[in-house]
Formats: C-alpha cells, structure tokens, sequence
C-alpha cells in the first residue's frame, strides 16, 4: 500500500485572523513534516466567512518551505473563469509550485443571490469556467491584441500544465460530473460513512464510463482529533455531537442528513491506536491517499490540539 500523505486545516480560524496567526499554525504544520494545509471557501458566514482563500494562502506559503497550501472549495461558479486561473497561476509561481486547487460549486442559496448566478446554471458555469482555466494555463490565446498578435495567459503556473485540481461534491449530480470530468473527489468531513462509501464507487464508476480504468488520487476530509486521555477525548466528542445537533436544522437536506448520522460515522476521535485503526479502515476500504484533517475541535484547547498534531504526525510517518 503506498503511504498516505495527511494534510491539515486551521485549528483557529476567524474572519479577522491576522497572517501572522495563521501562517503561525501552518509553520507548525510544516515542521511536524504533515503534507499540507487546507482553506475553505464560504462567503457571508459571519466569523467563520473565508472569501478569498488564496489570498490567505499566499501568506502562508511566504511563511513555508515544502508544505502544501490547498483549497478544499475554490468556487468557480461565482468568478471570472480568466481572473481564477490568473490568481491560481500567481499562488502556484507564489509558492513555487506547492499549490492543490480543490473546487467546488457552492450550494447555500445566499451565496448565488448575492453573485446574481442562477443556482439553476451552477454546474453548467463550473464546467465552463474549468475548460477556460485549463485553456489558459496551457498557454492558448485568451484574446487577440491590437495587432492581431495572440494575447496569452502571464505568469503560468509552476506546476505544468496547472496545479493538481481535486473537486469537492455533494449528491449525486456533483459527483458524476467530478468523475466525467477526471477530477478526484474530495469528500466532505460531514459525509457519514455509509453515504461516503456508496459516494467513492459512483465516482469511481463515473471515471470508468468516462476515462477506462484510470489511477486517481483518493482523499478524504475527516474530522479528526487523537488524545492520550479519554476524557479530553469525551469533551471534544460531546462538543462535536453538539455541533451536529446545530446542523440538524440546516437547510440543506444534504447538511441535515449527514447530521443525523452517529459521531463515529463522520469523525475519528479517541485515543491515538483507535485513530490509526480507523484511518487504516478508510485506506483499506476506499483507497485513501490523501487524509485532510478537519481541526476545528470544540473542547480542545491548545495543548490538546498540539498533542493531536503530534499524534497525527506519528501516523502519517508510520503510513510510509
């Protein structure tokens, strides 16, 4: 089995986080030798509102070396197909080609009202502005100058023809265009197990009808927190069934749903052997090669999620 590359989001995220802070936590990432660090995109969400993701990674790549800086759900469908693919190219040449583009579509209905986007032409705008993206990072004219002469994406990416792109996707619509499309699927923490199984294998089929037998990279989004002490491990699983409980009044029916599901269905917490045997469950049942740890951990305070950090390093080196 080859050996699985762990990555981690922010233990501490607000809107008002300075790049000091962040770029802080993504040092200690790197030290700890984890693969990379994660930022998601939502918009109008009060405190926890990220707008613009690669803005903030940049920061952090000023502050790394090797670490990976990746989005789980750069959103296509509400941007200029041209200005994403010069922003991504810009990050990607930022960080010396240490960039993963996770994208997505969106689905809170506020979000496409704001950005005045049919939520009716999401998939149809996603797919389109992917195509413009990759026509331009291959270098093929975008326009043609006053001369005639063609005008053409600058910079381009490090990374050639263009930074790995993975897509985050909920139902079934979403996942049969990632697998049409040849992305990987990057599936959402809240998933529950059951539903993020049957998930893998339409995607999995979805490549197949598409592309034949094809080698793509698995991961997976889990929200994950491995203690010494079982009872700092009981106070983040009772702060995280309370989350859940939160969700369960979402609305989106896919959120709601997923919030019915048991803790251990969506999440890995307990002592460290008890994680490891569960992210050993995920590689051997769905080919995990990329686990992102989701760390945002109600109960936990600092030293707690430093500890988790080491221990979630251990595994990682232990998977190699």
């Amino acid at each position: 089995m080859a050996s699985l590359s762990v990555g981690v989001t922010p233990w501490h995220y607000a809107a008002d986080l300075t790049a000091s802070a962040l770029a802080a936590q993504a040092e200690r990432a790197e030290q700890l030798g984890l693969h990379s660090f994660w930022l998601p995109e939502s918009h109008f969400t009060g405190a926890t509102s990220n707008p613009a993701p690669l803005l903030l990674l940049a920061a952090v790549a000023a502050r790394t070396t090797r670490l990976r800086v990746a989005t789980t759900s750069f959103l296509l469908p509400v941007r200029n197909a041209l200005q994403a693919a010069e922003e991504v190219a810009v990050l990607d040449c930022l960080s010396g080609g240490r960039l993963i583009l996770g994208v997505g579509r969106g689905f809170r209905p506020a979000l496409f009202d704001a950005f005045e986007v049919p939520r009716s032409e999401k998939r149809d705008r996603f797919e389109t502005a992917l195509a413009a993206m990759r026509d331009a990072w291959a270098g093929k004219p975008v326009a043609q100058g006053e001369g005639g002469e063609p005008v053409v994406l600058s910079p381009l990416p490090v990374q050639r023809p263009h930074p790995p792109i993975w897509a985050s996707a909920f139902g079934p619509k979403a996942l049969a265009q990632a697998g049409r499309l040849g992305l990987p699927y990057l599936a959402s923490p809240i998933e529950p197990w059951p539903r993020l199984v049957a998930n893998y294998a339409a995607h999995r089929e979805a490549v197949e009808a598409a592309h034949g037998p094809r080698e793509l990279e698995v991961p997976v989004m889990r929200t994950l927190f491995a203690h010494r002490d079982v009872r700092v491990c009981a106070r983040v699983a009772a702060g995280l069934e309370r989350q859940a409980a939160a969700l369960a009044s979402a609305g989106s029916a896919v959120i709601r749903r997923a919030a019915s599901a048991g803790l251990e269905d969506w999440a890995l917490v307990g002592e460290p052997a008890r994680v490891a045997d569960g992210i050993a469950r995920y590689r051997e049942q769905l080919g995990v090669t990329h686990l992102v740890a989701r760390m945002q951990l109600p109960g936990a305070d600092e030293r707690d999620v430093l500890e988790c950090l080491d221990h979630l390093a251990e595994i990682a080196s232990a998977s190699g």
